[in-house]
């Protein structure tokens, strides 16, 4: 019997024991805003590893990591994608985690089923397992794949402007430096051994959830293990779903997630994008008062100076048009962005007049 029957409303908050196929095909269809997925590796391990002083490596031998062939292993990438692509809304979006033993089969899988790519993001260990045979490269990285539900897709959410901040005003590259799961982070049994092998740290999911996802949304995680998804959702005040097949992991989960303490919504405001924010076109700035016909702006070293006209429009010595079209002219360039390339004088200061339009934005906001 079915440990999950069909939804007509999500399982917000709650972790769901069964099989992750036949849960996710039980939710409602386009009701997930994200979908993090870390499945099984299928690492095909020849036996046990051991350290040069012959003591055994921890390492993933459980049964949900093995498969008979590369074809099962396909076939279940295949239905798990199929199934998690219908309960995403159509300006949802999908990370899957995963090594080389896996990766790349995942990878032909999201693009024949018609996911679009975003990027490829490497995750480089800072503290790497080390090859203890000496027979191959250290493998100090994993690769997350991050894509939208289709190639058509226009809205989808992507945080620039927070990653951009969290990353020292530096736009974030795709390759992360991040260390593994240790310490007080890594969950042990009443033994001292790992509850899961594969334990993922909070900070990784962290920047995927900061930089996809908005207070509010929901975020799938169809392999939670022990619900790295679920905690640092709850801590940025995103909704989940967990799904896992083992009463152990689960326990350990919730057990985790209810010592997780959310922060309040105010707190949890980020860097917005200044795509989304409305649109101010420069006569307002004249309408409302706060720049008079007849100012003279100037660029940031006072080499080129325009004055405004009521319509919106300024005029230098020998053209009129738009504070972009403009101060594009007087540079000899092909584009300009005005409102940080001119300057009006207030208080004996030069300041740009971007200033006055982000005044204009925040009084619409408070409104």
């Amino acid at each position: 019997m079915a440990l999950f029957q069909h939804k007509t409303s999500l399982p917000l908050d709650n972790i769901l024991m069964g099989d992750c196929i036949e849960i996710m095909n039980g939710l409602p269809e386009k009701s997930v805003d994200l979908i993090f997925a870390d499945p099984p590796y299928n690492l095909q391990l020849g036996g046990d590893l051991t350290r040069p002083d012959q003591s055994k490596v921890d390492a993933v031998n459980d049964e949900w990591d093995k498969f008979e062939s590369f074809a099962t292993y396909d076939r279940f990438t295949r239905e798990w994608l199929h199934a998690a692509r219908r309960i995403l809304k159509d300006n949802g979006a999908i990370w899957v985690i995963g090594s080389y033993h896996n990766i790349f089969r995942v990878g032909t899988a999201l693009q024949d089923i018609g996911f679009w790519v975003m990027n490829d993001v490497i995750w480089r260990k800072s503290n790497p397992m080390p090859n203890f045979r000496g027979t191959r490269f250290t493998n100090a990285h994993e690769t997350l794949i991050w894509a939208t539900k289709s190639a058509e897709q226009k809205k989808y959410t992507f945080n620039y402007d927070a990653m951009k901040a969290l990353n020292d005003d530096l736009q974030m590259r795709s390759d992360w430096l991040l260390p593994l799961c240790t310490g007080n982070e890594r969950l042990k049994d009443a033994e001292g051994s790992k509850t899961h092998p594969t334990q993922k740290p909070e900070a990784l999911l962290h920047r995927v959830l900061l930089a996809t996802t908005n207070p509010g949304d929901v975020v799938l995680d169809p392999f939670f293990g022990t619900g790295t998804t679920g905690a640092v959702a709850k801590k940025l005040g995103r909704r989940f779903i967990g799904i896992d097949r083992e009463a152990d992991y689960i326990k350990a989960a919730q057990a985790r997630i209810d010592r997780v303490t959310a922060s309040s919504p105010e707190d949890l405001k980020v860097t917005g994008s200044k795509k989304s924010e409305p649109r101010i076109p420069f006569g307002l700035l004249i309408e409302r008062g706060l720049l008079e016909p007849g100012t003279v702006l100037t660029d940031p070293m006072r080499r080129h100076a325009a004055r405004v006209r009521p319509d919106g429009t300024i005029v230098c010595s020998d053209a009129t048009g738009s504070i972009h079209k403009i101060g594009a002219h007087v540079q000899g360039l092909d584009a300009c962005n005005g409102w940080t390339y001119w300057h009006f004088k207030t208080d004996g200061k030069f300041r740009p007049i971007d200033i006055l339009r982000q005044k204009v934005r925040a009084e619409m906001g408070s409104a």
